[in-house]
């Protein structure tokens, strides 16, 4: 991991700042917080944050400067965004950018970091290029001439890792050696000396160097023997040799050989040990050192007592990881560059936001319910029958826990009811029940979970708008509640109060429920389908209803089916998309309005991963993690932004991390790989659960996350990585 950290100087009219860099395994969701004047931030405007902001993208490598930001596509592409007054960005220009920029075409960038006003990357071939703020040789390309494009560097192509400083480089070879060159004032660059240099130096003849990582005008490193060193700046302590004196070569810091990793702040220095306990030392005016005062320390100081510390980062505040992938802060916050929602200064570590790994949701007309990864359940929205399941009939605009349980597996929601299995298979209703749509063999509301019966082999189950539908381990179809449409498949209208088998088939394989009608899969891959079909949403070719499980074609290859208000779509093995029945609002997806009485293929896609129906409008996924929506949009339900109807599917946003998605009534749910929920349309009930009652017309994040990847933190400002495995 590198980073480089700088001081506040003046330098004309701009801000330019230190900065940090991280890499992470894997594509991340990138966040930004704090100071964004020069639109570091990277969310398209300058406006400062003090809560982390998604900046959409599938990165693997970022790394924040002291007023720009730095990053790496997994497609190897490279983005800048920020101040860009010394060509810092790379773009050709010195004209700022408040939103990622791709720099060039190259798609072969491995790693980068952000200095104050400069930049330094390496490619996958090893070679070295370097931009931006080149007044002390930073830049390492024998001038003092700044650079508003990559320029090479030298004609080495054995470079394995560099690390920033206000105006200082050092790299690692791959052959262990070090070098350095830019400002050397204070004895940053290690050679012995306080004189500059303008291309890469070699620092002794040590060939063993694991890790650098670049402070203000300090460097700190660490051996392949887990030994660690420093060098320059020492006012604050920073080296951390127990004085305050500049050293100009590495120095040993203590004895011990169990040092992880290390990060060098602005003026202090951070690092875990392969213990998992935390460190820091040097400067502590504003608490980044996170020991509870702001007295400097000479030496490496224990941070707390715990030993799950996975990955620490500094500035002139401190921003780390611990292995259960929380997130946590402190030191400086004037900005909001802690990202806790305050401007406070913190001494300690602060949690950064709470729990959000969430597995899967599901939207009713106007509830939304959901599960997490501890099993817990969670409901929110319109509870006027008691839907949400916490004993009350109050409406509640944000998610609330549902019971002491931690075995939910699977949940339903229908139009003002919700049915769930737990992990002991059995079966679970609550809400509205005029139509017997719970189960119990009653018709009255219930505004607790109760169990249905007492069978254990409930294997998946759809609310419809009034009734239920349900699959049994063995293969087995039942279902129970409203069927004035036939929608039960029993052969009559007479509804049901308790769970009813259908038929004596042994093979179904996945059921869904719609308005007035239901659409199945056996497990040879057939579609069937049955109740009300006036708008031809059960897909035989006709408008006539069905009161019994009707074969739909001869096809064998449908793989999931959905069910709308009124109308049907589907995904076959083939990676296809169909659809069919009511199109008054596009929701079929076929570019017209015009109603379908069998299924139509919809474009000639065949990467399509995952459909769901809303009431008049649908959601899909595609196999790259993109959403799709079309159909209605009175409510902003297709999160384009806009309330103006869809009658193809139009892909919303850029984000390539969707994982699970929902349609209510007038409103959208959805997950994405990080655990993050997302949600945007009708809010009048509180559905989309961000303790509002506005619309949103575009995927807004439910609560915050614990999934933590990286992070990198600038003068004011932080940008950071979850996990997206």
């Amino acid at each position: 991991m590198n980073r480089s950290a700088g001081r506040r100087i003046p330098l004309a009219a701009v801000l330019v700042a230190g900065v940090l860099a991280l890499s992470a395994c894997g594509p991340v969701t990138l966040l930004g917080w704090g100071t964004n004047a020069s639109g570091q931030v990277g969310d398209g405007t300058t406006t400062g944050r003090t809560t982390p902001t998604v900046i959409d993208a599938p990165w693997v490598t970022i790394s924040a400067g002291y007023a720009h930001s730095v990053a790496i596509r997994t497609d190897g592409t490279l983005w800048a965004w920020g101040n860009n007054a010394y060509g810092q960005l790379g773009d050709g220009t010195t004209t700022n950018r408040s939103v990622p920029t791709q720099i060039g075409t190259v798609s072969t960038w491995k790693t980068l970091v952000a200095g104050n006003a400069h930049t330094v990357a390496i490619r996958t071939d090893g070679t070295l290029w370097a931009w931006g703020n080149n007044a002390y040789g930073q830049l390492g390309d024998n001038t003092t001439t700044n650079r508003t494009v990559p320029t090479k560097i030298g004609t080495v192509a054995t470079w394995a890792t560099v690390t920033a400083g206000d105006s200082h480089t050092v790299a690692t070879r791959t052959d262990g050696t070090v070098w350095a060159w830019g400002n050397n004032s204070a004895g940053q660059l290690g050679d012995g000396t306080s004189t500059s240099r303008t291309v890469p130096t070699k620092i002794g003849t040590v060939a063993t160097w694991a890790t650098v990582t670049a402070g203000n005008a300090h460097t700190v490193a660490t051996r392949t023997d887990g030994t660690l060193w420093a060098w320059g700046y020492n006012s604050s302590g920073q080296l951390g040799d127990g004085t305050t004196t500049n050293r100009a070569v590495p120095t040993q810091i203590g004895s011990l050989t169990t040092w992880a990793t290390v990060n060098a702040g602005d003026v202090h220095t951070v690092a875990t040990r392969t213990d998992g306990t935390l460190w820091a030392w040097g400067a502590n005016a504003s608490g980044q050192l996170g020991d509870g005062t702001t007295i400097d320390r000479a030496e490496p100081t224990q941070v707390g007592s715990l030993t799950t510390w996975k990955s620490v980062t500094a500035d002139g505040h401190t921003v780390a990881t611990r292995t259960d992938g929380t997130l946590w802060a402190w030191g400086a916050n004037a900005s909001g560059q802690l990202g806790d929602g305050t401007s406070t200064n913190r001494s300690v570590p602060t949690q950064i936001g709470t729990a959000a790994t969430w597995k899967s949701v599901t939207a009713g007309d106007s509830h939304t319910v959901a599960t997490r990864t501890d099993g817990t359940l969670w409901a929110w929205g319109s509870n006027t029958f008691g839907q949400l399941g916490d004993g009350t009939t109050t409406n509640r605009s944000a998610p609330t826990k549902i019971g002491p349980i931690h075995d939910w597996r699977t949940v339903a929601a229908g139009f003002s009811h919700t049915v769930a299995i737990r992990g002991d298979g059995t079966l679970w209703a609550w809400g509205a029940n005029a139509d017997g749509e719970l189960g119990d063999g009653t018709t009255t509301n219930r505004a607790v979970p109760t169990q249905i019966g007492a069978a254990t082999t409930w294997a998946s189950i759809s609310a419809g708008a009034t009734f239920t539908v349900a699959v049994r381990t063995d293969g087995t179809l039942w279902a129970w509640g409203n069927n004035n449409n036939g929608m039960l498949g029993d052969g009559t209208t007479t509804n049901r109060a308790v769970p009813t088998q259908i038929g004596v088939a042994t093979t179904w394989k996945s059921v869904a429920a719609g308005g007035v009608h239901t659409v199945a899969i056996r497990t040879d891959g057939t579609l069937w389908a049955w109740g009300y079909n006036g708008d031809g949403q059960v897909g035989d070719g006709t408008t006539t209803s069905r009161l019994v499980p009707t074969q739909i074609g001869v096809a064998t290859t449908w793989k999931s089916v959905a069910a709308g208000a009124d109308h049907t779509v589907a995904l076959r093995t083939d990676g296809t998309l169909w659809a069919w029945g009511s199109n008054v609002d596009g929701q079929v997806g076929d570019g017209t309005t015009t109603k379908r009485l069998a299924p139509a293929q919809i474009g000639v896609a065949t990467t399509w991963k995952s459909v769901a129906a809303g009431g008049y409008h649908t959601v899909a996924l595609r196999t790259d993690g993109t959403l799709w929506t079309w159909g209605y949009n009175g409510s902003g339900q297709l999160g384009d932004g806009t309330t103006t109807n869809r009658l193809v599917p139009t892909q919303v946003g850029a984000v390539t991390t969707w994982s699970t998605i929902a349609g209510g009534g007038y409103h959208t749910a959805a997950i994405r790989t990080d655990g993050t929920l997302w949600a945007w349309g009708h809010n009048g009930s509180g559905e989309l659960g961000d303790g509002t009652t506005t619309n949103r017309l575009v995927p807004t994040q439910i609560g915050t996350a614990a999934t933590w990847s990286t992070v990198a933190g600038g003068d004011g400002h932080t940008i950071a990585t979850r996990a997206d495995t």
